[in-house]
């Protein structure tokens, strides 16, 4: 009872109630129920007074409105990486970075090769590029002491890299039109929030308050909305006081973090990861599309990420983790293909037809499932053995 308490309450959290919330979607979108969800999907809501209220599909407020709480989770776990975490120091960043950016480019790689020539295809190349964090940091954590917590930091560190290459991504790549007169008030909001940051502000209300506006004018702007949370985070004060739970960003980081794990993930998971399986055959798996999604996740991130790093030791630029074996970092990056979260999130943007994002989901569900036990097992049962460490290097 205690094992089961600490997987739905500890950091596997996030990762369990998204695993769950995606097979209630699969099994809602293989049921009687499919064209009901699918309408209710598609249900018009709108927020707002006066004449021009916000209209938007519930599908739509879950993916541009509820994710931006997720996003803004984010923004908030870079800045404390950054302020006092992994990112702090630059030999502490520079091999997951460059591990992490080679974890990015080969999976893109290889969905290229699959997919530059198709028009209707190609513009899905950074969906298998994506590591999903709660996936990936929640398995590690289900082995315990049998990975070193220098090889448990590293993958940590890896996944939030990744994340500020997706978010750097979705911003340059992902954005089909600028409206400028909006894009100007988001970068005004902006600045509003910078200058409350350098006073010192600590209401986390005040925030939320003007960060709301910042939604709005990025949603407005074609600029993705969902960045608006990851700038609302990095604007959040962050202090080194005696008492570091004292910080206005640790309140607000262990606030939000269980209303993340319990609702927002669970929900984005429902509306996004359901495939219907009718007419589904093997030969699908074989598609350029779900060939080169499910590929690039479990390829291009361990070819990329061990790749990297096995380089930069073996030209004595850089070290690999303390303590560590090469098995150690195959494994963990193995795990890194986990990309649930991300790449759904990215494969909605890429594209608008429902039977392509079936297509991609499929693959992403594939290469994320091989990846995730794949990465378990040979973390369990090769890295964790009594066995000296295969090489020194």
């Amino acid at each position: 009872m205690h094992r089961l308490k600490s997987i739905f309450i500890g950091d596997t959290a996030g990762g369990v109630m998204l695993l769950l919330s995606a097979v209630a979607s699969m099994m809602i979108m293989n049921s009687a129920g499919a064209d009901l969800f699918q309408k209710l999907m598609h249900l018009p809501l709108s927020i707002g007074v006066g004449g021009a209220p916000l209209t938007l599909s519930l599908h739509d407020w879950i993916h541009d409105g509820v994710m931006a709480i997720f996003f803004f989770l984010i923004g908030m776990e870079i800045k404390r990486e950054i302020k006092a975490g992994h990112l702090a120091r630059l030999d502490q960043l520079m091999l997951p970075a460059v591990a992490a950016a080679g974890g990015m480019a080969v999976p893109a790689l290889i969905y290229t090769l699959f997919n530059g020539m198709d028009p209707a295809t190609q513009h899905g190349w950074a969906i298998p590029a994506a590591t999903d964090i709660a996936f990936a940091v929640g398995i590690i954590s289900l082995l315990g002491s049998r990975v070193p917590m220098s090889v448990k930091v590293f993958l940590t560190t890896v996944a939030v890299v990744d994340d500020l290459g997706a978010i750097l991504v979705i911003a340059l790549f992902y954005t089909p039109g600028i409206e400028m007169t909006f894009l100007l008030l988001a970068l005004f909001t902006t600045a509003i929030l910078l200058l409350m940051n350098l006073l010192s502000c600590r209401l986390i209300s005040l925030y939320v308050f003007v960060g709301l506006f910042l939604w709005y004018f990025m949603l407005k702007s074609g600029v993705h909305a969902t960045l608006a949370g990851v700038i609302l985070g990095l604007m959040i004060p962050y202090r080194l006081p005696k008492r570091p739970e004292d910080s206005p960003l640790h309140h607000a980081e262990k606030a939000l973090s269980p209303y993340v794990a319990y609702c927002v993930l669970p929900i984005f998971g429902l509306a996004s990861a359901g495939v219907p399986l009718a007419g589904f055959t093997p030969d699908l798996l074989l598609l350029p599309l779900t060939l080169g999604v499910s590929l690039g996740l479990i390829l291009g991130k361990p070819l990329g990420i061990f790749g990297m790093v096995w380089l930069l030791a073996k030209a004595g630029i850089l070290n690999r983790p303390h303590g560590s074996s090469w098995d150690h970092i195959f494994g963990v990056s193995l795990l890194a293909g986990i990309g649930f979260t991300m790449s759904l999130f990215i494969s909605n943007l890429a594209f608008d037809d429902p039977y392509i994002q079936a297509l991609s989901r499929v693959g992403i569900l594939t290469g994320s499932l091989v990846s995730g036990v794949m990465g378990f097992l040979y973390l369990r049962f090769v890295a964790s053995g009594a066995t000296p460490l295969h090489d020194k290097g």
